[in-house]
Order: C-alpha cells, then structure tokens, then sequence
C-alpha cells in the first residue's frame, strides 16, 4: 500500500508529457546541430521525425555534390587564360606542295598537233656524240637540243669539261664545228617527258642509233641518261640490265657502238660508250654534285682529245691576221675540219 501511494505521489507531482512535450523531447535528442530548425516539423503528424531529418541529410550531401555556376565560370576563365597565355604561332604552318603525279604513257596522238623543230648536229670525226632519250615540249617547239631551262646539260658540259665555257642551247647546231661534239636522239617524237615513251619506242630506236653511229664514226658516245642504256642493253643482250651489272662510266670494250665489221680490209672497231646521268630537271635521283662527279670523267678524256686535235677553246675557227702597219685584215678562216682529220 506504501509503494502504490508513494508512486501516485510521484505522478501528480511529474505528470507524463503529453504526445506534444514527447515529440519536442524526442526532436531535441535527435537533432545534431542547434542551428537545424525543426518548427516545420511541429504542424505536421503524417510524416515520422527520422525520415524528415534522413530527407535534410540526402539534400544537403545532394547539394555538396552539384558544382555551383560559379564555379563553372571560373573554370571557363581559367580555360581561357591558358589560351590567352599560350604563344600563338608567327604564321600558319606552309602547307606541302602537291606532288606532281607520275606520267604513262601517251600516245603519238596526244602530241601530234606538234612540229618537231628539232634537228640532230652530227658531223664525221666527232671527239663525242651526245644521245638523249627524246625532245621535250620546249625543245620540239624552240628547235634546241636541251633548251629547257630546268635541263641541266649545258651547265653540265661546261663544269665538267666537255665545253671551254657554257655554250647556249641556240648553239646546238655549232657544236660539231666548235668543239667536235655532236647530239641525236634514241627517240625522235616530242613528249613531256622520258615516262610517256614505251619500252618498245626505246628499243625500236637502238637499230637507228647503231645506224646512225656507223654513218659519222665518233670516237665515243655519251649516253645521256640510264634508261637509254638499259634499252640498248635490253636489245643487245635480250635480257634486263639488273642493278649488278649497271654501272656509269666508260663501258667494256665488247659494248662499242656502230661497229662495221671487216670487208675487204676494211672496218671500224666502233664508238666507245660513255653512260652519263640524265640531264632531265624532272629526274630527282642524284643530286647536282653526284652528277657533276660522274660528267667529270667524261669531260676530262673530252678535253684532252681537244687539246691533241689543236680546238682552241674559242673554237674551231682559227683566225690568221695578215697585212701591213697601214691595216689589215682577216683574209683566211681554218675550219675544226683540219683539226678533226689529225
């Protein structure tokens, strides 16, 4: 009976809290932070405190995670600060040239609205006569061996030997009498370039070569380019000219050209073969002093032969001065025929 007294006792002074008091009480512990605000919590009994306090907690993480605008623009400014701090180039980058496409072979048609003023400069006795592959446009057109300007012939004859001085291609015609050199072709048709020929044109043209040698016997020949040799070669020995038998320089003996064989006592033991580089400004292969080197050895036996035939270097024509102190006058012209005959 004590104990029920003492504890009636003990509830009238220490009334249970209402539901109201217990859900402040229960929001208080909950809580973690004094600065929460929970009123909103107070009108409403539909939703449970743990779930409104989860519902804060998921919102504030979400918006922790979200990057500001702010920060977005700072990181645009920074993006565009490296820009601007960046060296810009002094000037575009050059763009490549076009290669220029590799040429076929084209037809006789293709060019037949062209006149081949081109003409060979052969004469007898000849130190050298030069054979190129064919007239290009601008030789066909101007009639001069060689006269392109990119053609490096004519400064090739001169730096190594073959030439006194660097004669001009409207000269071509007075080689044989100037320095007793001469030049022809393998191909006589004009194209753009060595490529729009055919191995057969080549080969058709060995047999005109050889003919043509045999007619004015120069002492040796120059072929001016690789690809005419090989031709040649192909036709003599029925087979291809590989790289281990190619070589530039003077040839065997048994590779003469325009050989006439004996007949009643008489024959000739043929033209020397000298296989220079091509001339061509298209042809890229060597470089300018890999081609003057081979030029060299064929202009130093030019030069010598010129010397012991008593050429000047002015030329064939040799002038004598005759007369008396009152004036005088050129009365007499030698000719490089004389000289050639020794």
């Amino acid at each position: 009976m004590m104990r029920l007294r003492e504890k009636a006792i003990e509830v009238e002074q220490n009334p249970p809290p209402s539901f109201k008091g217990a859900l402040e009480q229960y929001t208080f512990a909950e809580t973690p932070s004094p600065k929460r605000r929970v009123t909103r919590w107070l009108n409403s009994t539909r939703t449970s405190p743990i779930r409104a306090v989860t519902s804060i907690s998921n919102r504030e993480v979400s918006t922790q995670a979200t990057p500001s605008p702010p920060r977005q623009a700072s990181s645009r400014a920074a993006s565009l600060k490296r820009k601007a701090t960046e060296p810009a180039s002094a000037s575009p980058s050059p763009s490549r040239k076009k290669k220029r496409p590799p040429s076929s072979y084209a037809p006789p048609s293709k060019y037949a609205h062209l006149t081949n003023h081109l003409t060979d400069s052969l004469a007898p006795n000849l130190i050298c006569m030069f054979i190129g592959v064919n007239p290009g446009i601008r030789t066909a057109t101007t009639g001069h061996a060689y006269s392109h300007p990119s053609n490096l012939f004519w400064k090739l004859a001169y730096s190594s030997g073959c030439t006194p001085r660097l004669c001009k291609p409207q000269e071509d015609q007075d080689l044989p009498h100037l320095y007793a050199l001469g030049h022809t072709n393998i191909v006589s048709r004009p194209t753009k370039d060595a490529a729009e020929l055919s191995k057969n044109e080549m080969d058709e043209g060995v047999a005109i070569l050889e003919e043509k040698i045999r007619k004015w016997r120069p002492e040796s020949v120059a072929i001016v380019g690789k690809s005419i040799w090989e031709s040649i070669w192909r036709v003599r020995h029925q087979k291809k000219c590989g790289k281990d038998v190619f070589r530039y320089g003077w040839q065997d003996d048994s590779e003469r050209m325009g050989v006439v064989e004996l007949e009643d006592g008489e024959g000739w033991p043929g033209a020397s073969v000298f296989v220079t580089t091509t001339t061509s400004g298209l042809a890229a292969g060597m470089k300018p002093h890999e081609k003057e080197e081979v030029w060299r050895g064929l202009g130093e036996w030019v030069k010598q032969r010129r010397i012991e035939k008593g050429i000047p270097d002015e030329g064939g024509v040799k002038l004598e001065l005759v007369g008396d102190d009152e004036g005088m006058e050129v009365v007499k012209e030698e000719m490089v025929e004389e000289a050639m005959e020794s």
